[in-house]
């Protein structure tokens, strides 16, 4: 069981420490449900990365925010080369842009 506690000082009229008062929340299914959701996100982070097509993405300003091993082996520049640089302006040819 996970278990995630509150805790606070109590204070009596004249501000002096009188105990403290504590609450627990059973969050085991939250903890489920995270470990799962992480399982999910790795398995589909293999199946991007190890896919027999080339899968890249972009972010709304033109960066390079994914970049998979078939990418890689048709284009020759490396993942750790294109992550964060312009696809446009750095890797496309004039002719194709």
């Amino acid at each position: 069981v996970e278990v995630l506690l509150n805790a606070t000082t109590r204070r009596d009229a004249n501000g002096n420490v009188s105990g403290v008062v504590g609450v627990g929340q059973d969050i085991t299914e939250r903890k489920i449900a995270e470990k799962q959701s992480e399982t999910i996100a790795n398995d589909l982070t293999k199946l991007i990365d190890t896919a027999n097509a080339p899968i890249f993405g972009i972010d709304t300003e033109g960066l390079v925010n994914e970049w998979n091993q078939k990418a890689a082996e048709i284009t020759g520049f490396g993942k750790d080369e294109v992550m964060g640089r312009n696809l446009v302006q750095e890797f496309i040819s004039a002719e194709f842009k």
